[in-house]
């Protein structure tokens, strides 16, 4: 008798989690309202740098993404003004549970699961706004770190853990990757291979019926990079480089099948 209550009460808490889950996600894309993001500095890597860039970041220092989202969502007939807000919030001094390097299906559960709580129990909202979306962005100093480590972007709890770098000259490079995670909070799916990065034909490309093909001028946000031959690409410089496919427009609810 014992396990079968045991079992119901386990049912009852997973049709519960899956219920709350499909009204966060019908919530977050139905775009009645602006989103409102908020985005929670941390020293990723402990270094003088990244406190200094911590310290000096501000609210206006998000202007761009407001204005990316705007200009982007307007083209699929959204007319929010603007689609989604940013709010700085105050720095976190702890740092997120990462999920470790090749693990296994149920070690990505459970990281998933930890990483959930985490998010709901560490951060203080930012001044007069709730949060639909957190996104953690963890700064490395540029002169310690070439490349970032992976960031993720879950609907499942709806917040992103994003690797930045340190340096406003990089700020349009870490906007691009902002944008790209917060995506992923409201169902965009990668949209490039995993193993060599390209942007996968024609959902990753910007323009993939251009005339040439090669090489596109803008990154589609979900592909990451911009083609310049089938086999080479680049790291746009700033969201000016960056479109929003149509595939990742109907994922987002900006657009129907």
């Amino acid at each position: 008798m014992w396990r079968r209550i045991r079992i119901a009460i386990l049912l009852v808490i997973l049709l519960f989690v899956a219920l709350n889950t499909y009204l966060d996600r019908a919530y977050s894309t139905d775009w009645d309202t602006p989103l409102r993001v908020a985005v929670y500095p941390i020293n990723g890597d402990g270094s003088p740098a990244s406190a200094g860039h911590i310290n000096r970041l501000a609210q206006s220092d998000f202007l761009a993404l407001e204005v990316f989202f705007k200009e982007r969502a307007v083209q699929y007939g959204v007319a929010l003004n603007p689609p989604v807000r940013f709010f700085l919030g105050r720095e976190i001094a702890e740092l997120p549970p990462m999920p470790a390097a090749g693990a296994s299906a149920p070690g990505i559960v459970w990281w998933s699961l930890r990483a959930r709580y985490w998010a709901w129990t560490v951060p203080e909202p930012p001044r007069g706004a709730e949060p639909d979306i957190q996104l953690f962005v963890l700064y490395h100093d540029p002169e310690r770190t070439r490349a970032l480590p992976h960031s993720v972007g879950l609907t499942k709890g709806r917040f992103g853990i994003v690797n930045a770098f340190a340096a406003l000259r990089l700020s349009g490079s870490n906007d691009t990757v902002l944008a790209h995670e917060l995506l992923h909070t409201l169902g965009a799916t990668d949209k490039y291979d995993a193993h060599s990065n390209q942007p996968r034909y024609p959902d990753g490309y910007a323009d993939p019926y251009a005339e040439p093909r090669y090489p596109q001028r803008s990154a589609e946000i979900m592909g990451g990079r911009i083609p310049l031959t089938a086999d080479e690409s680049e790291i746009p410089e700033s969201l000016r480089q960056v479109a929003i496919g149509p595939k990742t427009a109907v994922e987002v609810g900006w657009r129907d099948r």
